[in-house]
């Protein structure tokens, strides 16, 4: 595999994580529910309805 190829692969690898995120959290704030995260190292429960679907 070539470098050009490795990189639209990983192009498009990186756009499926960010509209799989996105569809999460959209369905999340539609439940009112919550996303478990890790923020510095500890483990954190935040609101969905608190985020936005531009935060990656």
């Amino acid at each position: 595999m070539t470098a050009q190829e490795t990189n639209i692969l990983r192009t498009k690898i990186l756009k499926g994580i960010n509209a799989s995120y996105n569809k999460l959290l959209i369905a999340a704030q539609k439940e009112d529910g919550e996303l478990v995260v890790s923020k510095n190292g500890k483990i954190v429960r935040v609101k969905a309805r608190n985020l936005n679907t531009t935060e990656v």
